[in-house]
């Protein structure tokens, strides 16, 4: 962050925002209390000496104030809460000393800040983690509905369930004298419709995303990273969206931006390793650990894949089927070494976070 005179700490919450503004010249502190209100902030910035630079602590109240500050020609960062240096003895966290120490941080320069998703991307990401809430609604749903049935002895035992066989299997069970007891039917028809209604969101919000992945500005990178096994539209949209900007990322570095690299602890001649930090975009991370299940099977490119891998361009077919084979390969390795299979499908999502990244950038021309 460029040096200003006056360097703010905000910490805003739903209702309030307390602020804080550092007079790098004078010394002198500034402190108010504030609503949310944009255009009052505004003012009380504009009564500071300037320049003004501005950093705020990312949370549930979004990046509007970034992006609304940004457009009044105010230099504003958003402050990444994990990297917010803090004495370890400090031990009383009250809003006046959150922002007080925001103000020193900026005006030290030691703000690590977010990227601030455009409101297009915003949206797009909003989109995806709705279909995840719906995912582990369905599942929730699911899992209530079976085990109504289970409670009464009813299973199902005529194939994978969840299928068109087994949803005429549970209308069938309705009609069992069990079920005519008022309270239990009624308990069975809310199941039921419970998980036919949490279809009907989660197919809804599918045709959403591939109409974004298909005709959108992030088309050609969900095409491209289609040529993974893994991969489909709803995990490549969902892994365009959450990153953003590939370009301000590397090979190296996208295994640890998304907390895949193992955490460390070395001291002189010793050096432990543990397990993975967790720290970043923790619904890509899930997103690239799902994915990475699916090269531990034979590397027999699917119909579904070759016809992802069709709508893409020869150098992204071409660099997605060595990512596949190798990928694979490490897997077999992993096998023939009895690596524990979390463990192995870990580092297999640590190199797989790689090869998105190098199909992201890739030029297709």
């Amino acid at each position: 962050m460029e040096r200003k005179r006056t360097s703010v700490g905000l910490d805003v919450h739903a209702r309030s925002v307390r602020a804080c503004g550092l007079d790098g010249v004078t010394g002198e502190v500034f402190e108010r209390q504030l609503t949310p209100d944009c255009g009052e902030l505004l003012g009380w910035l504009g009564s500071l000496p300037g320049p003004v630079a501005v950093s705020y602590e990312a949370g549930p109240t979004g990046f509007g104030l970034a992006r609304f500050l940004a457009g009044e020609g105010i230099d504003c960062r958003v402050a990444a809460p994990s990297k917010l240096q803090r004495p370890s003895g400090d031990r009383v966290k009250t809003d006046r000393r959150d922002a007080r120490h925001l103000a020193r941080l900026v005006h030290l320069g030691e703000i690590v800040a977010v990227t601030v998703p455009s409101v297009g991307q915003e949206a797009a990401r909003d989109l995806v983690r709705a279909r995840e809430d719906v995912r582990r609604d369905l599942l929730a749903a699911r899992h209530r509905l079976s085990k109504l049935l289970l409670r009464q002895g009813i299973v199902y035992y005529g194939g994978k369930p969840w299928t068109a066989n087994h949803d005429r299997w549970l209308q069938a069970r309705r009609r069992l004298a069990v079920f005519d007891q008022p309270g239990l039917g009624l308990a069975f028809d809310i199941a039921y419709d419970t998980v036919l209604a949490t279809l009907a969101r989660r197919d809804r919000l599918d045709a959403a995303i591939a109409e974004m992945a298909t005709e959108g500005d992030y088309a050609p990178v969900v095409t491209r990273l289609g040529c993974l096994r893994g991969v489909s539209t709803l995990t490549g949209f969902g892994l365009a969206v959450e990153i953003g900007d590939w370009q301000r990322l590397s090979g190296r570095s996208i295994g640890a931006y998304l907390g895949l690299v193992p955490t460390e602890s070395s001291s002189g001649q010793s050096r432990s390793q543990g397990s993975i930090t967790k720290t970043g975009n923790a619904h890509a991370r899930r997103l690239l650990i799902e994915a990475a299940w699916h090269h531990r099977r034979p590397n027999r490119p699917s119909v579904v894949l070759r016809r992802r891998q069709d709508k893409a361009s020869p150098a992204a077919r071409d660099r997605g089927q060595r990512g596949n084979r190798r990928l694979h390969a490490r897997w077999a390795r992993f096998d023939a070494r009895h690596k524990l299979p979390v463990v192995a499908n870990t580092a297999i999502a640590r190199e797989l976070a790689g090869w998105c990244w190098s199909l992201a950038v890739l030029d297709d021309d």
